[in-house]
């Protein structure tokens, strides 16, 4: 972590000093907002933690509830995300919370006894083998607060108007805030800020440039600019339930898909080291229920649970929350309020649940959610800002419906193999394989963007094979130069909006004449140079592009003095030199090899969101500039 180069700090220096909106940030929603965020969850509060980076930019969340959420029904957390919680800053805090998916255990009929189960396979979970993160298990609640708090702590000091509901929203073709929002105050039960019942009912209008919908499934953003979910819900149903119990099930603390005669569990441990959620078969619905399965009593999901765990039980002790589900696959059939075949730039966005639903027992939900904030709110900060012409926003549908539409595949695949029954398993390793070969995919590495402004051509992808363009820049450890420490690449980079450009150098020595230090040298000084070119004039060199070099060398054997200056940026008010952007081979895990890197060196652009954008030759300049040209204006 880096502070002090605007002055000295002795507090917490996570707690970035307040600027822009977050100086005098009204208690009362103002008239007119950049962003108006509908909606609170994993999906609303990772893009308000965004957007507070741009304190020059006024952001406001409205949340119907009357405060934050305290029983979450999403709880997974795949490597992906805690990657992201890496950017926000709060990772190593929710791991050591969490409970970490160590294993995955499958359990079935046993051949000498059909009526009672015994466990079929032992797995140690993907992500032991995918990542250096974690696979874990988090109340929803929790993730919430964790993003909540980052947003509170950057410049922008963003944070949730409680007790306001969406209304309905015209998109205008005239002004600065062509986005009208009617909202209404939450009845006196949920009302905020100690709202009495004669402020209930009352009615607003917010005018906004960008709305982003992130109210769940049953999204009024969606149904007000005319999006369609498309989909239907499986004859099949499903109870849940979070409970501390005592059993003499010996896999209790550890995640099981438990198939048996009377039906099928998936059984996840929880955080606390005594809270589980269990998935229960409640079997098929028939035609004619019109969703009266969903009003199954707990005491028969309970004794259902039972039957399924024979010979084994469980004796409930308290139950925190539970609900029955009917599995249900649905994509909406825009992300935005731009209908086919019409030509303009959109102002209203979809996120999460609004716009993609399934199963809960895939554990995508959350996680797919986060990733549509991640997406959206990078580019509305740079188009609010004017780094970006506003046509950057269309790559959002283009690049999150396919995501979505893969979830729901997979998701569909999986429910289906979860409610099979036992005569209808042919291997009983089979989901044990199945889990373990399609682990890239829940993980949440398997995404890759097209081609694009903001994704570029594989013609030079050879130079860096481990970084595929389009997909996660799946970070690695290397030696900070100036001090000798070992660090992971990845993690340097946080969530602000920036871009990193990684120059992998050549084999010459720092300091020596080399393509790297020809392209340092254009890169600082040429007109065409993006960094130069992209950046606001008075601004620190970084603002926009974060450069680093990493150096085929161990770090003994780079001199630091001789680094390109291009490495060694002179920011912030005192004008401190910057001793971070210059890195080597970690001894023993040399990122070259680890990632394929090419020994005459590479360039690799990555997007704000961690995403591998273009992998270029050092000696491509014109490339690298006409890329950044695609998708950003000239500040100078």
């Amino acid at each position: 972590m880096q502070f002090h180069h605007h002055g000295y700090v002795s507090g917490d220096p996570r707690v970035r000093p307040a600027a822009g909106t977050g100086l005098d940030r009204p208690d009362e929603l103002p008239a007119e907002v950049d962003v108006l965020i509908v909606g609170s969850g994993p999906a609303g509060m990772l893009l308000a933690a965004q957007m507070s980076q741009f304190p020059q930019l006024t952001t406001r969340v409205i949340e119907r509830r009357s405060g934050r959420l305290t029983h979450g029904q999403a709880d997974g957390i795949q490597p992906r995300s805690v990657e992201t919680f890496q950017a926000f800053g709060f990772a190593e805090e929710i791991i050591a919370e969490a409970y970490n998916i160590g294993w995955m255990n499958f359990w079935g009929p046993d051949p000498q006894n059909p009526q009672h189960i015994i466990r079929t396979a032992r797995t140690a979970d993907y992500a032991q083998d995918i990542g250096e993160f974690p696979h874990l298990i988090v109340n929803q609640a929790r993730v919430l607060d964790y993003f909540a708090e980052a947003a509170e702590r950057a410049p922008g000091r963003v944070s949730p108007d409680y007790g306001w509901e969406f209304v309905d929203l015209q998109v205008t073709d005239s002004g600065d805030y062509p986005v009208i929002v009617t909202l209404r105050r939450s009845d006196a039960d949920n009302a905020a800020g100690g709202a009495d019942a004669a402020s209930a009912g009352e009615e607003r209008v917010v005018a906004a440039k960008y709305v982003v919908g992130c109210d769940g499934a049953r999204s009024r953003v969606r149904e007000s600019i005319g999006c369609q979910h498309v989909g239907d819900i499986s004859k099949h149903a499903w109870g849940v339930m979070d409970v501390l119990v005592n059993t003499d099930f010996p896999d209790w603390r550890i995640k099981c898909a438990i198939n048996a005669e009377a039906g099928n569990i998936l059984h996840i441990p929880r955080e606390g080291g005594y809270l589980a959620r269990m998935y229960i078969d409640l079997g098929a619905v028939p035609e004619d229920d019109n969703h009266r399965v969903r009003q199954t009593p707990l005491e028969v999901v309970v004794t259902k649970a039972n039957e399924i765990l024979h010979p084994y039980s469980i004796d409930v002790k308290e139950v925190g929350w539970h609900s029955v589900y009917e599995v249900g696959h649905r994509v909406t059939d825009r992300f935005d309020d731009v209908p086919a075949g019409e030509d303009r730039n959109p102002r209203v966005f979809l996120t999460g649940d609004a716009c993609h639903t399934h199963s809960a027992k895939a554990g995508q939900g959350m996680n797919v959610s986060m990733q549509d904030g991640f997406n959206i709110g990078w580019k509305l900060g740079s188009v609010l800002s004017g780094l970006s012409d506003e046509s950057l926003l269309a790559t959002y549908t283009a690049e999150r419906r396919p995501v979505a539409q893969q979830l729901i595949d997979f998701d569909r695949e999986w429910s289906s193999l979860m409610a099979r029954k036992p005569e209808e398993i042919e291997d009983p390793t089979e989901l044990a394989t199945y889990y373990l070969g399609t682990a890239e995919f829940p993980s949440g590495f398997m995404t890759q963007y097209g081609l694009s402004v903001i994704v570029g051509t594989d013609q030079h992808q050879g130079l860096a094979e481990g970084f595929p363009i389009g997909k996660r820049f799946k970070s690695a450890e290397v030696v900070l130069v100036s001090d000798g420490n070992t660090l992971h690449l990845g993690h340097h980079a946080t969530a602000d909006g920036r871009w990193r450009i990684y120059a992998f150098a050549d084999a010459a020595a720092a300091g020596e004449p080399s393509a790297l230090t020809d392209w340092a040298q254009w890169l600082s000084t040429s007109p065409e140079s993006p960094v130069l070119r992209h950046t606001p004039a008075g601004a620190d060199v970084d603002t926009v592009l974060d450069v680093k070099v990493i150096y085929q060398q161990s770090f003994e054997e780079v001199d630091v003095a001789r680094v390109p200056e291009t490495f060694r940026p002179q920011s912030g008010p005192l004008g401190l030199t910057d001793w971070e952007k210059a890195f080597a081979a970690a001894p023993g895990r040399d990122i070259f090899e680890e990632r394929a890197i090419s020994r005459d060196g590479a360039v690799v652009v990555v997007r704000p969101d961690q995403y591998v954008a273009h992998v270029l030759p050092l000696t491509a300049t014109d490339e690298l500039s006409d890329f950044f040209a695609q998708h950003m204006l000239a500040q100078r």
